[in-house]
């Protein structure tokens, strides 16, 4: 493994090397300048530190740039005599460019006058949304989540936010599925994380994050890995001169607290980012379990009932320096390290008889499972940019490491308190990543332009895991060899892409293809057994657009996608989860394909913005957990390849203002799934008709005022050996600033009617379940933030929020 960094550290200093020392151009004497003043158009007031860039008209090289005063003034002097075009930009506005600026010999100053940017929110044009920006924004290739309008989820984490955005579901345990699947891939700032997908959500604060991107149909620059594409977490960073930051304290009910630091400055060539933050969620519930098996002729039912208890507590710290060496060169190292600690437990009463003796047995069940671990990340990143614009390469390296440990236990205890059976289960897995990226991008002509690029990535992990049975006689648990195994994982892949896109007119292009070569082993330590993978693989991608009059834009993609199996997806041997479960896993997986297509159309109906997509999706191979009877009354769960599947469905999303203190966002996704294929030998159909509901509603009630009220359903789906019912659920959070937003206090109830439940049926031959957990509820949390150093006092009063609905700092 150390030798794979030292490889991965001499290819990104060699690539740095050679690009660095390449000639950079120099200008000749200039003899002119250009002025301008910077406004905002809708408040009329100056926007300092807006980015000025001026670029050659001959061959859109970039010439030099700017950056407005406070008064919104920028000045560009020394300029030689020629045409240019400016592009003039700031966080939260739509980029304007001045298509031609002439400069000319002993004409002294061209003085452009006042130029007014719009905000990105105000280009619904008749559709107010108070110079702030709306809670989801579409793009051709991504859905934006704007955090900040998200008031429900303050106190929360990632998951919270996503469980009021389109594409999305969360069940009431935070699990996350995209689209119906739960199988997608999870990036922070554009870079992976060695974390699981779901859990990576779970560990960042709402309150730390600028926006989410939703990416259902990536381009082949990004990792083809997860069913339903991509979600991109992106973390507050500085933009503005000097420092400043913000903390956040929340607390509530049933023992969930937290809290975070955000510290930034950026003076001179460097920008400098700190982060703390401490959270801690417990949920209790309640849990009705009825099931039975079938083995050997006898008919063995075991129906429960009792509290559980699921919970999540994190903590971390983060930083990053971005240093510009000059105007083309920038250089960025950061890291990031974490711990997480998991619990699940449950006290439940059971009744178990048998047929045909009807001999009924109380007892009760306690378990304990706790898993915790820290994890770590560094990167190193070097961009150079060339005199074109957009002409640039860009070279990273990110290390990860993670560890776990996990221990279950469950006891038995009979109606006299007696302990009577027991097990301890233990897992154990320390492992690393490195990940090696090289990205260039081509710019051809002002319309076209080709990107290609090498990723390496380079995995290793440990998995050892141990069984321990309690002994009546001796009153000890006893090791269990037999059930305990150790196993060594190791997986290189080996990428290239490259993506060429354009436009004719109105209609735009992307064409990609992306070639993997992995390489895994799987080593069962001690037992001489080995499985092994070696196999190429081909992604292509294609995106179009297409845009009408009015403000009309017709989209659609394709994009073929992987989605590979963990680690304990493929261990050949027996795992006991708890007395009634156990699992195994099946080397012989096949990995799962993903044909995805999709079609999207944005307009504009009066005061309201409308966006419409279609997808449906193919995947082939797909891997569902089977569940069959292992011993009387315990079932065994084991991942197949059973067929495939077929979703077909669409999205429907409508923003607007019915009143000018009233913001509405309405949110439809309704799809068919359809699965079909063979099981325990037989062919087997299931289909579905899925859709979920989404309804936010924000009140300004007054300038410092606002109230969130949202409610959402989630349909029944059905599955290849049952279904999951359907529920609803409903939040509100009122927020009240002070001190002209230096200070801002939330109240979020979440689940107010407690109508929030996971209600599923699992069957097939031999075995019958039927389960619903519910948690305590309502939610109540409240939240303090309070910004440090406030720009909007000091330098931009009147001014609105950025385009992160956040106040610079």
């Amino acid at each position: 493994m150390n030798s794979r960094i030292v490889l991965a550290i001499i290819l990104l200093l060699t690539i740095t090397y050679s690009i660095s020392a390449q000639p950079r151009e120099r200008g000749a004497s200039p003899r002119g300048s250009i002025r301008g003043h910077v406004f905002d158009s809708a408040l009329e007031v100056p926007i300092e530190y807006a980015n000025i860039v001026l670029y050659s008209l001959r061959d859109s090289s970039q010439v030099t740039g700017t950056i407005t005063d406070q008064n919104g003034l920028f000045l560009i002097t020394e300029l030689r005599p020629g045409n240019y075009f400016l592009e003039i930009s700031f966080m939260g506005y739509v980029k304007k460019t001045i298509d031609r600026v002439e400069v000319r010999p002993r004409s002294g100053e061209v003085n452009l006058g006042n130029i007014l940017l719009d905000q990105i929110a105000l280009k619904l044009d008749d559709v107010s949304i108070a110079a702030e920006k709306p809670p989801v924004e579409y793009h051709i290739d991504k859905k934006i989540i704007n955090v900040e309008q998200h008031l429900t989820a303050v106190s929360g984490t990632a998951v919270d936010v996503l469980e009021n955005v389109p594409s999305v579901i969360v069940d009431i345990e935070g699990n996350v599925s995209l689209r119906g699947s739960g199988n997608f891939t999870v990036l922070i700032d554009g870079r992976p994380t060695i974390l699981d997908a779901n859990d990576a959500l779970q560990q960042i604060p709402a309150s730390t994050i600028d926006n989410i991107e939703i990416i259902t149909n990536p381009s082949a620059k990004y990792e083809p890995d997860g069913i339903a594409g991509i979600i991109n977490v992106i973390l507050k960073k500085n933009r503005l001169l000097g420092g400043g930051g913000i903390i956040n304290l929340n607390g509530g009910l049933d023992d969930r607290y937290g809290g975070d630091v955000l510290l930034n400055y950026r003076r001179g060539i460097a920008s400098a980012t700190f982060g703390l933050n401490y959270s801690k969620r417990h949920f209790p519930g309640s849990s009705t379990v009825e099931s039975y098996t079938t083995m050997g002729g006898n008919k063995t039912y075991i129906n429960s009932e009792g509290s559980k208890l699921w919970g999540r507590t994190g903590y971390g710290i983060r930083g990053s320096l971005d240093l510009d060496l000059s105007s083309n060169d920038l250089l960025g190292v950061g890291f990031r390290w974490g711990r997480r600690e998991m619990v699940h437990a449950s006290d439940l009463n059971y009744d178990e008889w048998s047929e045909p003796a009807l001999l009924h047995t109380y007892y009760t069940s306690i378990s304990d499972m706790q898993r915790s671990g820290a994890f770590s990340m560094a990167y190193l990143e070097y961009r150079r940019r060339f005199g074109k614009k957009d002409h640039e390469i860009t070279s990273r390296l990110s290390i990860f490491r993670g560890d776990m440990e996990e221990e279950g236990t469950n006891e038995l205890v009979d109606a006299n308190d007696l302990l009577t059976s027991g097990q301890i289960s233990t897992e154990d897995g320390p492992g690393r990543r490195i990940f090696v990226n090289v990205d260039y991008t081509l710019p051809l002509g002002k319309t076209n332009k080709f990107e290609s690029g090498y990723q390496g990535r380079f995995g290793a992990h440990e998995d050892i895991t141990g069984l321990y049975e309690y002994d009546p006689a001796t009153g000890i648990y006893e090791y269990r060899p037999d059930y305990s195994h150790s196993v060594d994982y190791s997986r290189d892949i080996h990428a290239l892409y490259g993506i060429y896109s354009g436009e004719m007119g109105r209609f735009g292009y992307q064409g990609g293809l992306r070639g993997e070569y992995t390489n895994r082993n799987i080593d069962l330590v001690g037992e001489n057994e080995r499985f092994s993978i070696e196999r190429w693989d081909y992604f292509p991608t294609l995106h179009t657009s297409y845009q009408f009059n009015g403000r009309k834009q017709l989209m659609a993609s394709y994009s073929r996608r992987i989605q590979r199996s963990r680690g304990w997806h493929l261990e050949p041997f027996i795992t006991w989860t708890d007395a009634y479960n156990v699992r195994t896993g099946n080397p012989d997986l096949k990995p799962q394909y993903i044909d995805s297509f999709e079609a999207g159309y944005q307009t504009f109906l009066g005061k309201y913005f409308i966006s419409t997509e279609a997808y449906y999706r193919v995947t082939h191979n797909v891997i569902e957990f089977v569940r069959s009877v292992y011993d009387t009354s315990v079932t065994l769960r084991t991942p197949e390849n059973v067929g495939t599947d077929y979703a077909l469905g669409t999205e429907l999303m409508v923003n607007g203002n019915p009143m000018k203190w009233w913001d509405i966002n309405c949110m439809v996704n309704l799809f068919n799934y359809r699965i079909e294929g063979t099981l325990y030998g037989e062919p087997f159909s299931e289909e579905s008709f899925d859709w979920n509901l989404r309804l936010n509603n924000t009140f300004d009630l007054t300038r410092s005022t606002k109230l969130q009220i949202n409610g959402r359903y989630n349909s029944p789906s059905a599955s290849a050996q049952g279904q999951r019912e359907g529920y609803f659920m409903a939040n509100v959070a009122l927020k009240q600033e002070f001190f002209e937003g230096d200070l801002s206090a939330t109240l979020q109830v979440n689940d107010l009617f407690q109508t929030a439940k996971r209600e599923s049926t699992s069957e097939a031959p031999g075995f019958y379940s039927h389960s619903i957990y519910q948690r305590e509820a309502p939610i109540v949390m409240f939240n303090l933030k309070y910004t440090i150093n406030n720009y909007r006092d000091k330098k931009e009063k009147g001014r609105q929020q950025n385009d992160f609905g956040e106040d610079d700092f």
